[in-house]
């Protein structure tokens, strides 16, 4: 148990195991454990040897076939993020900070951060490494309430030691939760309050008023209304890997996950592949009636045991050469797919807009994102939508 301050208003904070429910046929096997890590156990997964990585990397820059994405403004929009003063959210609330982070604001007034990286590069080294090419829209200490932190994984670019650092300073009481493998990271970073998950393990977090006039911020909560705030949070299956080095490759492990709060619910997917697409000829298309490459089957199983959601936030960048990024990043037409596998009813971008990763354009996703949902016979807008860094959409 710990404690988490509001406005005016001091929580007790518990994390309990809750009832379980329905998982995966699967899931008694742990046929994504393997001695020492964890694996993708899916024909959809395709692992890389280092002769195949150097080629991917350093051949294609040698030989002139990859290309440097232009960064040069104008790119994505950002703007000042507008967050709520106090707990009271008539309607889920979701603000874009860049890549893979949002801030999502339930009614009944639980606040989550997921994959914060408020760095200028997401790399082990603060002067080398993908710089950003679009600024923060905003800084730790503007954010007003943070309940619980949700990591996908460890790559740099999904889970920061200083921004971490930072919250755990400004918010003390937070929860984080992360996959498998990472409770060790946390635990030498200075945090214990901190839960790891198997995929489709879940736990119930319970905020419960104490002593109203306990109040440790400076912050203005006339509304609160006393009342306990309870989430479900689930750490679900998807397709990717992780390292912080060269000798730790899937150690840990990596997840999507759902989060339900007031009757709503949120399904993050994290960093993800859903299919592993071979070296085509250029401009060939994938989905092309003459292709039929395995999918990932995790997605449609999430859609049946916790869908449906309210809302999903799903990966639409960092996907050329395709070749080489489709197993453990998914492209925009891939990401229509997970939208429609996992049963959201409305989505939201992410994984763009913030580090130059890979070799498209930078503005190419939200065109390509348009082009899978007509395919599909899904609304170009107001579906599965992108957002101007710092944003704010209601559902």
């Amino acid at each position: 148990m710990s404690l988490v301050a509001t406005a005016g208003l001091l929580y007790s904070a518990t994390v309990s195991i809750p009832k379980p429910r329905t998982a995966s046929e699967d899931v008694g096997l742990k046929s994504h454990h393997v001695k020492g890590g964890f694996q993708n156990p899916w024909d959809s997964w395709k692992t890389f040897t280092f002769t195949s990585i150097l080629y991917a990397f350093l051949w294609r820059r040698l030989t002139g076939e990859s290309k440097a994405p232009d960064t040069k403004p104008p790119t994505v929009p950002v703007q000042k993020p507008q967050f709520l003063p106090d707990r009271n959210t008539p309607k889920l609330r979701a603000t874009w900070l860049g890549h893979a982070c949002y801030y999502v604001e339930f009614p009944g007034g639980l606040r989550v951060l997921f994959d914060p990286v408020f760095e200028d590069r997401c790399s082990p080294l603060s002067w080398l490494g993908p710089k950003r090419y679009t600024e923060m829209p905003c800084k730790i200490e503007d954010i007003p309430f943070v309940d619980a932190v949700v990591i996908s994984h460890n790559h740099y670019d999904h889970l920061s030691y200083p921004t971490i650092k930072q919250l755990k300073e400004r918010h003390p009481n937070c929860h984080f939760f992360a996959p498998l493998g990472n409770k060790k990271w946390f635990s030498e970073s200075g945090i214990s309050n901190m839960t790891e998950l198997d995929w489709w393990e879940e736990r119930e977090l319970t905020l419960s008023p104490t002593n109203q006039s306990q109040a440790v911020t400076k912050l203005e909560d006339t509304k609160a209304t006393g009342s306990d705030i309870v989430a479900r949070i689930g750490c679900l299956p998807c397709q990717h890997t992780s390292n912080r080095g060269l000798l730790d490759r899937s150690k840990s492990l990596w997840g999507s996950w759902s989060v339900e709060s007031n009757g709503q619910k949120v399904y993050f997917a994290g960093d993800t592949g859903y299919r592993a697409v071979p070296e085509l000829p250029k401009g060939v298309d994938d989905y092309g009636p003459e292709y039929k490459f395995p999918h990932c089957p995790a997605f449609a199983q999430v859609g049946a045991l916790r869908g449906p959601f309210h809302l999903g936030l799903i990966p639409i960048g960092a996907y050329d050469p395709r070749f080489f990024m489709s197993p453990m990043h998914a492209d925009p037409h891939d990401a229509v797919n997970i939208f429609k596998d996992t049963k959201c009813q409305k989505a939201l971008g992410m994984h763009w807009g913030t580090w130059v990763l890979t070799e498209e354009d930078v503005l190419e996703p939200p065109k390509k994102l348009r082009e899978a949902l007509k395919r599909n016979g899904i609304a170009e807008t107001g579906v599965f939508d992108v957002c101007d860094i710092g944003a704010s959409l209601e559902f």
